[in-house]
């Protein structure tokens, strides 16, 4: 399941196969033998030899290719076995800052340059400033082929992405910084076991929020911020408060039994990222002053750094980093103790202060409220400029109106008129809501965006939901559900096909 081959189709070029492994969590153990457990970390070196007209990459520091196509890689950082990484296939490189370049299918190595010169650089800078040194050398990011089922894989040196990120005007460019933020948390520091796969993952989505207001400010940061918030709400409602995987401690291994453990796939959700971004806000609440919690993030990374921890060590550190807010018992304060955000599944006892972020959510709410009226004003409707508004924007003023479709007849044609900014969208987030908002109010004059995106990209989290809209639609959604996954089921990832499948009863 680890190793995955992809026919021609299912590549950007179409000519020549392709190979990817993807190791989280549990895959590597298919891939060579290891202990495939974060709790270990190991160096590593490998020698790749491949056919004529093909490069391998690894997630390694250093790497040089002989003459006869043998590639030979060393990762001199002990890592995980999970952050072990190859690809093979049709690829060319160009670099696009002093210590980073784009890796992509030749069809599509312009566009990444283009999109990422000189931006990952100025991330790095900032991730070094507030997290200490960038300790792996390069920075790195294959474009993987379209098929690819996730958004990052944060591969030290070397992160894999979707290619939906090239958006063509750099409107997704800030997807990135998760996966650098990565690079101190999860893959310096790194959770033990993946029942606290929140350490990872929490401290990730703060790291990123911090990186993203020191460059783009706190009103975008705090709007992009509700945008998780508002995931995780409609992750909870779904599964219900309560379920068992709500919690930032999950128990994964079943204890005193021979029998299998869950597989730690099954677990992932939007708690761990949201929720524990809720946890860290909150430890950063009790110290009061952001320069200190800071120092104590570059003090924590220093003292687990290549190290695999838990919860407690990361808590008991905080504590004793901060023995003021020991002697006050901050551990024990009722409805926050720690073990209760650790072990209670449920909503965030604590909820950071996202109001910097209403400046730009205002003007989104009142633009969607005065399209879901019955009688349009365009006078009204005129008066607001989009042009400026940046992508976070747009994809809250977009959930909102697809919160209040179906709107009144008409409606959504005169939007799509009046916005071809956000109709004629290259950028997946956007292009993902325009389609739901298509078949909530059963455009059917426009199916052929929805069959065109789902032609486009196999992201797991953009295919399953249009899927699961089609078929919760009328009869002529789900025909075109039918149609579109007969003709690219094949390019899909064998997992992303096997999900559609059930959603549409193929199984």
């Amino acid at each position: 399941p680890q190793v995955c081959w992809l026919a021609p189709e299912q590549t950007a070029g179409k000519q020549k196969p392709y190979m990817y492994t993807q190791g989280q969590a549990v895959l590597n153990r298919s891939f060579f033998p290891c202990f495939d457990t974060p709790s270990v970390k190991c160096t590593y070196s490998a020698t790749v030899t491949v056919p004529d007209g093909f490069t391998a990459v690894m997630s390694a520091m250093n790497w040089e290719k002989q003459k006869d196509n043998t590639f030979i890689f060393k990762m001199s950082q002990p890592i995980p076995s999970y952050l072990i990484a190859l690809a093979v296939g049709d690829i060319m490189s160009a670099d696009v800052g002093p210590r980073s370049c784009v890796w992509a299918e030749p069809c599509l190595i312009e566009a990444a340059k283009k999109e990422y010169d000189g931006v990952i650089e100025e991330f790095l800078v900032v991730g070094e400033k507030l997290f200490g040194p960038y300790v792996w050398g390069r920075y790195d990011i294959l474009f993987m082929p379209p098929s690819f089922p996730f958004g990052g894989m944060e591969n030290p040196c070397l992160t894999f992405v979707t290619p939906c990120l090239l958006a063509g005007d750099r409107s997704l460019v800030d997807v990135i910084i998760h996966e650098i933020s990565h690079s101190w948390f999860g893959n310096l520091v790194t959770n033990a076991t993946w029942g606290e796969f929140w350490l990872n993952e929490g401290f990730t989505m703060y790291a990123q929020r911090r990186i993203s207001t020191e460059v783009y400010g706190s009103a975008y940061t705090c709007l992009e911020a509700a945008t998780g918030r508002a995931l995780l709400r409609q992750h909870m409602d779904n599964t219900g408060e309560d379920h068992p995987l709500n919690k930032l401690r999950v128990v994964i291994e079943p204890e005193f039994s021979l029998v299998l453990g869950v597989n730690p796939d099954d677990t992932y959700n939007e708690t761990p990222y949201e929720k524990g971004y809720c946890f860290v806000s909150y430890l950063a609440h009790l110290v009061g002053d952001q320069s200190k919690f800071d120092a104590f993030l570059q003090a924590y990374v220093n003292r687990f750094k290549f190290q695999s921890i838990t919860a407690d060590d990361t808590l008991g550190f905080f504590l004793e980093y901060f023995p003021e807010l020991r002697e006050k018992g901050v551990d024990s304060i009722p409805g926050f103790e720690f073990d209760c955000w650790l072990n209670m599944p449920g909503w965030p006892p604590y909820l950071p202060d996202l109001s910097p972020g209403e400046q730009l959510m205002k003007p989104a709410d009142e633009l969607a409220e005065l399209w879901a009226a019955d009688s349009l004003n365009m006078e009204a409707i005129e008066a607001v400029d989009i042009t400026a508004w940046r992508t976070y924007q747009l994809v809250y003023f977009l959930d909102q109106v697809l919160q209040k479709s179906p709107l009144p007849e008409g409606n959504v044609e005169r939007l799509s008129k009046m916005y071809p900014k956000i109709s004629k969208a290259q950028n997946a987030e956007l292009r993902l809501r325009w389609c739901h908002i298509i078949l909530k109010n059963n455009l059917e004059a426009e199916y052929s965006k929805v069959k065109d995106f789902l032609h486009s990209q196999g992201k797991q989290k953009y295919t399953l939901p249009l899927y699961r809209a089609m078929w919760g639609g009328s009869e002529s959604a789900r025909a075109l559900a039918m149609e579109t996954f007969s003709a690219t089921a094949p390019q899909l990832h064998i997992n992303v096909q096997n999900y559609v499948k059930k959603i549409l009863g193929l199984e």
